[in-house]
């Protein structure tokens, strides 16, 4: 089994990483047997450099399985991050656009009503990452931060997105740049050390939340993810959660005739995230404030027609 890492040349944030990782120690060549990719070998890992938008190169995961007959274990991709704020931050985030309904365009790759299996690491990584990026001050300049579940490309194995943002001054920083190759170096084991967030069905804390709710940087269930021992999931903001409002009156928390794409979108979450940790315990985390009561009432209803358990946040220690 081979961990995938994946960086673009047309993006500072994606290939100022990959080549800092690149000039640690154990890499070596590998044969270019995808078209127009570089790669490059470190024990169990494998670096591929393409020239095109980050999204825009699906199915690499079985694409590599079929030209080297490796099987794939995880995909990692640098990224850049962009937001409106402009305010400098390293995020880690899961992938899909599970709200889509088919025949919508995603704007960033993916395939509506898909979401990927979210790469367990997630938790274990962001944790770690803050510990990185404090060692080599960067926070509080930068903030860590989780993201919702957003943009593709299509891969069917869990899968995570390493990003730099927000603007082209951060995306170029080489101390940043540093940081997500340390956290790639040592999450991976590849400097001899123990790999961080390799998850195991016979874990004595197997709980996994799945982010319901608030807005993209999931600050809620960010709460949760950065104690120690937490794992995640999917997260699904509020606007990875369309709910259609019938107009009609609520009386007795009536919620019949809600439309919108809610249903599939936590469907599809809650599936991947399942598989991504075979053996664990996924329990939904409700950002309860970023809804209003009738939304509430309905994703609770909904969640135990899928027997998927809420948990508050004591839960999931």
């Amino acid at each position: 089994m081979v961990t995938l890492l994946v960086a673009t040349t047309t993006d500072p944030a994606s290939i100022n990483p990959a080549s800092t990782l690149l000039a640690m120690p154990g890499w070596h060549p590998a044969p270019s047997l995808l078209q127009d990719m570089r790669s490059f070998g470190n024990e169990g890992v494998r670096l591929l450099q393409h020239n095109k938008g980050i999204v825009k190169e699906d199915d690499l995961d079985k694409r590599w399985e079929d030209a080297t007959g490796e099987w794939v274990d995880e995909v990692i991709f640098f990224s850049k991050h962009t937001a409106v704020s402009n305010r400098p931050a390293l995020t880690i985030h899961p992938i899909g656009v599970p709200h889509l309904r088919e025949g919508d365009f995603p704007p960033q790759g993916g395939k509506p009503g898909w979401a990927a299996p979210p790469d367990p690491r997630m938790g274990p990584w962001l944790r770690l990452l803050k510990i990185i990026a404090q060692s080599h001050n960067l926070v509080p300049d930068f903030e860590i931060t989780l993201e919702g579940t957003h943009h593709g490309p299509l891969t069917s194995k869990p899968t995570m997105f390493l990003e730099i943002g927000s603007t082209e001054e951060y995306w170029n920083r080489q101390d940043a740049a540093e940081v997500m190759a340390l956290l790639v170096w040592e999450g991976l084991g590849l400097g001899g050390g123990t790999p961080v967030g390799n998850w195991s069905r016979e874990s004595s804390k197997n709980k996994v939340l799945l982010g319901l709710g608030g807005g993209h940087y999931a600050p809620r269930h960010m709460d949760i993810v950065l104690k120690d021992g937490v794992w995640v999931g999917h997260l699904l903001s509020g606007y990875s959660l369309p709910m259609e409002d019938p107009s009609q009156s609520y009386a007795d928390d009536c919620v019949q005739g809600i439309g919108g794409t809610w249903k599939h979108s936590i469907k599809a979450a809650f599936e991947a995230t399942r598989s991504a940790f075979p053996g664990g315990e996924i329990l939904a985390h409700l950002d309860h404030k970023s809804f209003k009561s009738w939304q509430r009432t309905a994703i609770t209803e909904y969640l135990g027609e899928l027997n998927i358990k809420i948990g508050k946040p004591n839960d999931f220690y």
